[in-house]
């Protein structure tokens, strides 16, 4: 078996890089002659971007990897040091994209979007399956920044569909998607999914639905349709393939009355996978050293969040998502190949013999200071439940625990933040913030430290 995965991008992969990203170049040199001053459009097509980078200190962090979309302001395992360091994207993705819309008859439109997440301090796609690669066998201490994700050095590995478009009927689009508890938590985030200043935006886990790669669905279909002041919403991924071996569903409504806006969302997602590092002996072994480990599950979570605007200043913001993780229906075997080709050489099929159940609450507010000044701030908790358990007579029997002696004691983990922005132009804005998280008992389990204060500030230049 052939376990061979390019981490730096082949010839082959740069040229298609850079001939799609010259053709992007190339279609905004006409938008700017044929648009107006403020997008560029040409005959019905986009091309945006946005370019966010910054300086960030952090008493307990790992080193910038070259893949990842953040340096990690949230504590994590490797988390070990204080570092000073250049840092991308703190508010938003640094992105380059085009979309389109083309009516084809009355009330009916042709539509599509491809984007592309890059990481501005190398100029790299950004590909957190790579980063979690470079740490195979290294210790904990001297790792660098990784975690799963969904973008995993794809050419397009934001949005990539195409579809049709209604007043009347709504929208059905088909290929990759952001999914509606992504769109969901994004809208009624106080902190707008910032990597920096938020842990919804800085970990998959809430849009993922329980994992982070779920945030995203390849080989999906997405159906939005808006009735006055209601909406509802559906995704569907077909499973069966590489990147999603587990079909998985979601379902969304919600409503405006006034000032008051609420979504609700179920979702589920049949043998989910959760990306990890190899560690040292397992390298020692002989499993491939490009190779990854997979904890499977099928997971379900139900989500509320709402918002207020009180007034042209103050919005107020809240929700609740709660993720019941179980053993997979379908177990996996290795090796396998997943999300952006990579394979996988150990599997854990049985991480859940009583299920795991995460509850994930926060709270918020932004401030308009005024036309130039906003000001956010946001409180995040994890609550997980006690699902430990130990083997006996080949029978997995309870063991309960509220401590850090396993991941699978029950934990919490708290953080909060505060975010000042300024915006020059409508294109360019610049902020600085501070977040400080903790995670205890089963949260912390095989973490160096349990506590991390960042502070980050950067610029930001979006078109």
């Amino acid at each position: 078996m052939n376990y061979s995965h390019a981490i730096s991008p082949s010839p082959k992969r740069a040229l298609l890089s850079m001939a799609v990203l010259a053709a992007l170049a190339a279609g905004s040199v006409s938008a700017a002659k044929a648009a107006d001053d403020t997008s560029l459009t040409w005959n019905g097509v986009t091309l945006y971007g946005t370019l966010d980078m910054g300086v960030a200190y952090m008493t307990h962090g790992a080193p910038l990897s070259q893949d990842m979309p953040w340096l990690g302001a949230l504590i994590q395992k490797n988390g070990n040091k204080s570092i000073t360091s250049l840092a991308p994207n703190g508010l938003s993705q640094s992105k380059i994209g085009l979309k389109g819309s083309e009516k084809i008859a009355d009330d009916l439109n042709v539509v599509f979007n491809l984007e592309m997440g890059f990481v501005p301090t190398s100029g790299r796609l950004v590909d957190s399956l790579a980063a979690l690669v470079h740490n195979n066998g290294v210790a904990l201490q001297n790792q660098k920044t990784a975690s799963d994700g969904s973008r995993a050095g794809q050419i397009f590995n934001g949005p990539a569909f195409a579809g049709l478009s209604s007043n009347k009927f709504g929208t059905l689009t088909i290929g990759r998607h952001n999914t509606q508890l992504t769109d969901v938590i994004g809208k009624y985030d106080p902190q707008n999914s910032s990597y920096a200043f938020s842990v919804l935006g800085f970990s998959g886990t809430t849009s993922g639905g329980g994992n982070t790669e779920n945030g995203r669905t390849d080989n999906s279909i997405k159906y939005n349709f808006k009735y006055e002041n209601f909406r509802v919403g559906a995704l569907w991924q077909f499973g069966k393939n590489d990147g999603s071996p587990g079909d998985a569903g979601q379902l969304m409504a919600g409503a405006d009355f006034g000032s008051f806006s609420i979504d609700g969302v179920y979702a589920f997602k049949n043998t989910s996978i959760s990306a990890g590092s190899l560690s040292a002996a397992q390298i020692a072994a002989g499993l491939p050293p490009d190779s990854l480990s997979a904890t499977v599950s099928d997971n379900k979570s139900w989500t509320l969040a709402a918002s207020y605007k009180i007034d042209d200043q103050w919005k107020i913001f809240g929700g609740y998502e709660r993720i019941t993780y179980s053993n997979p229906s379908n177990f996996l075997t290795a090796p396998f190949s997943g999300l952006g080709g990579y394979q996988f050489s150990v599997v854990n099929n049985n991480a859940y013999p009583f299920n795991k159940v995460l509850q994930v609450s926060w709270i918020g507010a932004r401030f308009q200071l005024n036309k130039d000044w906003n000001l956010s701030a946001g409180y995040y908790h994890y609550d997980q439940n006690d699902y430990h358990s130990v083997v006996q007579s080949g029978v997995a029997v309870r063991a309960p625990c509220s401590d850090a002696s396993a991941a699978s004691c029950s934990g919490a983990l708290d953080a909060v933040s505060f975010v000042a922005d300024y915006r020059f132009t409508p294109r360019f804005d610049t902020y600085a913030g501070v977040m400080y998280s903790k995670v205890s008992d089963g949260l912390a389990n095989g973490y160096l430290y349990n506590s991390n204060t960042s502070l980050m500030m950067g610029f930001r230049f979006q078109f």
